[in-house]
Order: C-alpha cells, then structure tokens, then sequence
C-alpha cells in the first residue's frame, strides 16, 4: 500500500464521503462551492463533465430535484446512479455532443461543471498546461450549450498561465469568482473558478 493512500484513508473528507456514501472527497468540494456561491438550483439541468466517479453528479442530483437533469460524462465507465444519466465517451467528439443535446431535448444547459484533472506527468508545468486546455474544453462547450446568465465552475491546477486564463474567462461572464474548498488537500495546487452569468 502506498504513502500516498495510507494518508488519503486518513483524511477527514475521504472518511466523511466512505461515512455518508458520496463516491469521492469531491462531492464535499461541490457542496462547499454551492453553500459559498449557490451555482446549481432548483430543477436546473446539469452538464457534468469528467464526472467519474460520480460525486458531484450525487450533489447536484440532490439539489435539482426531480423536474432538474443530469448528464455526466466521462472516458471512464461509471456506475449508474438513479436520476443521473451517463455518457462514457470522448467530449471533443461531435458525436458525444450530439447525445448530450438529445438527452436535453436540445435545449441550452443551466450549469456546466467541470472537475476534469489531466493525467498527472509529475512535471508541474505540463500538469498546468493540460489543466488549463481541459478547461477550455469545457468553455467550448459551454459556447455551444450554456444558456445565457448560465453558470459554470472548473478546477485547474495554479501556474503561469493562470492569469492568462481568468484574463480570457472573464470575457465569457459577467461575475469570475476564485475559491479553494476547504476539502482540496492542503499541499494541493489545484484551484476552483466559478463563472456565473454567462455572456451567451
């Protein structure tokens, strides 16, 4: 057994998901994020992007109700949970763009989320660099589907394009909001960006 997952068994927020059956430490991160800036509500519908295992998929699915839709989406198969519709496919593809609008109904989304995290390299400029074209994925789709005032959220690791990329993703809403969960890990780099009001 590694370091690395002796001590994750030891932390709070892995023990609190194991504890209240969220599929990851994740999940408190989104209730944080949605208790500080309300991003999801009542009978939204919610794009979940790279949501394996699920956790944040479980936190909206709460929120919105049973009139709201989730679509997760993720390279990776993920277990169903009731309520929550998975597709496991690439993102970039037309055709995985085309089977989120048919379950929508191919009406705009009201919140995109995004905890999407490249595979780590070890070289912590080449780990910011993936991080940061994962979020412009996930802007890219929100061009295409994010309804106007709509809200989006993505996680990026800090580095020297960091300002480059709040310079640009303020052009796409009206309210940039920069937040660090209690439940990230303490010797984590990783940095939560909110945008709400998007500019369609």
């Amino acid at each position: 057994m590694t370091r690395w997952y002796q001590e994750k068994k030891k932390e709070f927020f892995y023990k609190q998901a194991k504890r209240t059956g969220y599929r990851s430490r994740a999940a408190f991160k989104l209730k944080q994020i949605q208790r500080k800036f309300n991003i999801i509500n009542y009978n939204d519908f919610v794009l979940d992007l790279g949501a394996a295992p699920g956790g944040w998929s479980q936190v909206s699915n709460e929120i919105v109700g049973k009139n709201g839709k989730i679509v997760g989406i993720d390279l990776q198969y993920i277990k169903p949970i009731n309520g929550v519709q998975f597709i496991q496919d690439d993102l970039t593809k037309k055709s995985t763009m085309n089977k989120i609008n048919m379950i929508f109904g191919n009406r705009d989304v009201d919140v995109i989320l995004s905890d999407m995290s490249p595979n780590i390299s070890g070289n912590y400029s080449i780990d910011h660099a993936k991080s940061i074209y994962l979020c412009k994925q996930s802007l890219k789709i929100a061009d295409e589907i994010l309804k106007k005032n709509g809200n989006f959220l993505c996680k990026l690791f800090m580095g020297q394009e960091f300002n480059d990329f709040i310079n640009f993703i303020k052009t796409k809403f009206k309210n940039i909001k920069i937040y660090s969960p209690p439940a990230s890990r303490k010797s984590s780099s990783e940095i939560y960006i909110i945008g709400k009001y998007f500019i369609k």
